[in-house]
């Protein structure tokens, strides 16, 4: 029996490592890509998934905290003056706060390219999002609470109109007579930064939450040096879990430039360089 079987694994063997050549004909070379197992899992992972349902549940306690507590604002900032009385609002970010883009991350790094606005406005046209796991249901939840839920983006005005059909399929609210989607660039003063819509909105609204998968979702102080940010990060760390909620994203943002700086002139190697200078590794002792 044994010399019958080996035997019989051995021609099967032999046969597998012929038809190899050929197999590996049809397959595409994987091409290395820095961003590979963040976007595996920010699309697959079910610890993705379970992050984000966490934290929209999270959000649900706290806004029904915020409904009950008029002095409470998530933008001491921008919110000045008598605001008790405001109506009251939430802030959210759009691209992997509450539509997942990982499809566009995906096409990147199974065709070796990278970001490019051409590239990133067919994606939008094609209206490929999904929805983050609980940013539906929590937005609805607000909307039901009366509170009126404002999605402040860097996409583009020219990105709008698509953008908001896709979230009407998905069941956002949208706002009903109030403009509740502010792109880039609507107006003069809104730009990548997203300080002066916070402040737009804070001038008839009560902020009682906001909602980013970036630093800059939160603060203007989001760019500099990993030093610089953690100094920001610890003047507003109180706001994390309780007016401010971030959804976790480690396929792109302001975190991924800090160690160079953000000049992008740099060549890639170089950036990558300085990337792993920025890590803290384990000595081996």
């Amino acid at each position: 029996m044994r010399s019958g079987y080996c035997g019989r694994w051995a021609l099967f063997t032999a046969i597998g490592l012929a038809a190899l050549p050929a197999l590996a004909a049809d397959l595409p070379d994987a091409m290395p890509d820095d961003n590979l197992n963040a976007v595996l899992w920010d699309q697959t992972s079910v610890e993705a998934q379970a992050n984000a349902l966490g934290a929209y549940a999270l959000g649900r306690i706290r806004l029904d905290e915020a409904l009950a507590d008029k002095t409470w604002t998530a933008a001491p900032v921008e919110q000045t003056g008598n605001f008790q009385d405001f109506p009251p609002a939430i802030i959210l970010d759009v691209d992997d706060t509450i539509l997942n883009t990982s499809p566009y991350q995906a096409r990147n790094i199974t065709t070796g390219t990278s970001f490019k606005p051409e590239t990133w406005t067919q994606y939008v046209n094609a209206q490929q999002d999904k929805p983050i796991p609980g940013a539906v249901e929590f937005t609805q939840y607000a909307a039901s609470k009366g509170v009126k839920v404002f999605y402040v983006t860097n996409r583009t005005a020219d990105e709008e109109g698509p953008t908001v059909e896709e979230m009407k399929h998905f069941g956002f609210p949208m706002g009903d007579n109030v403009d509740t989607f502010l792109s880039a660039k609507e107006q003069p003063d809104w730009g990548s930064a997203k300080g002066t819509r916070r402040a737009f909105i804070a001038k008839n609204y009560r902020i009682l939450l906001m909602f980013g998968d970036n630093f800059g979702d939160f603060t203007d102080d989001y760019k500099g040096t990993v030093e610089e940010r953690q100094k920001v990060f610890e003047a507003n760390k109180a706001h994390f879990g309780h007016d401010w909620i971030a959804i976790a994203n480690p396929t792109y943002g302001s975190f991924e430039s800090a160690p160079y700086k953000g000049d992008y002139k740099l060549p890639p190697e170089e950036q990558r360089r300085m990337k792993q200078n920025a890590l803290t590794p384990w000595d081996g002792k």
